[in-house]
Formats: structure tokens, C-alpha cells, sequence
């Protein structure tokens, strides 16, 4: 099953993510198959401030070990972290034949 981690940074912790940036990357490369699709959200200024990752795993208990293993997670970046089920319904490259 999918399951899409959307964040919202603490306001005013751009450094502290991009202190984090290089582990969060290796983190994310580390979850190999399972990682979908990433990336952060951006503020009307294009600056980072928030971050949108699809996961697949079993479960929901399973996606929500991941995301607290995230290196943002230790660095105290988000202000919140929402995991939901996701349906990847068009332009899913594993469904398009």
C-alpha cells in the first residue's frame, strides 16, 4: 500500500534543513523500492517548507517507523507530520503498460 508523508517545517528552520538536507537525501536513497516519490513543498518565495514522500509498505504502522527515522525528524524540523493511504490512480509509471 502507498502512503504519502506530507510535512510542514517549523517556521524559520530553513537552516536547520538544509544542515539536514544531505542526511534526509541519503535516508530516502536508503529506502531503495519503497521510496516513490519526493520532494519538498515551497513557499511563495520558492524557499523549502514542508515535504511530500511516498512510501509503499504494508502498513500504516510501517510507514510511520520510516517517517520517524527521517534525520529531519531528529533535527526537530517539522512543526507536523500527516501520513495517509494514497491510491496513485494516473501518470503511475508501474501501472502504465
Amino acid at each position: 500500500m502507498l502512503f504519502a508523508i506530507s510535512t510542514k517545517d517549523k517556521a524559520n528552520h530553513l537552516q536547520v534543513r538544509m544542515d539536514t538536507r544531505p542526511a534526509h537525501i541519503e535516508f530516502l536513497k536508503g529506502l531503495g523500492s519503497k521510496l516513490k516519490a519526493g520532494g519538498p513543498f515551497l513557499d511563495d518565495e520558492g524557499k523549502p517548507n514542508g515535504s511530500l514522500i511516498v512510501i509503499e509498505t504494508e502498513t500504516k504502522a510501517e510507514a510511520e517507523a520510516i517517517a520517524a527515522q527521517d534525520p529531519y525528524v531528529s533535527a526537530g524540523l517539522f512543526e507536523s507530520v500527516e501520513i495517509r493511504a494514497w491510491n496513485w490512480l494516473l501518470k503511475n509509471p508501474e501501472l502504465e503498460a
